[in-house]
């Protein structure tokens, strides 16, 4: 009789000392849980920023580079408007020799062209 009070006594010592290693796992799952939240919380809050600011940086390299595309863009006309007054000057000031050099021009196209 005395070894079954003392292993009632034992089992209710062992099974009360399981349930609080139990219920102490229990909160550190819950904690881990808790934890686990926060970080990902702080994570997208961090990739958010992130892509607050790549997004800024992409619409300022566009902006610049549109513009940088615009004065290319007038250049090339200024370029080309410069080019082609010069030919009308060259044109106007030696009418026979710009004949003999579309003349010449068209004479060597026509050769390449007729070797294929």
């Amino acid at each position: 009789m005395a070894t079954s009070i003392l292993h009632s006594a034992r089992s209710k010592r062992n099974g009360s000392s399981l349930r609080d290693v139990e219920a102490s796992i229990e909160d550190q799952i819950e904690s881990l849980r808790d934890e686990v939240a926060a970080f990902a919380s702080l994570i997208s809050e961090n990739s958010a920023k992130q892509g607050k600011k790549l997004r800024a940086s992409a619409e300022s390299s566009f902006e610049d580079l549109a513009v940088r595309g615009e004065e290319l863009l007038q250049e090339l006309q200024r370029g080309y408007a410069r080019g082609s007054r010069e030919v009308r000057k060259t044109v106007r000031q030696h009418p026979v020799a710009t004949v003999g050099a579309a003349a010449a021009f068209g004479l060597a196209v026509a050769l390449l062209l007729s070797r294929r």
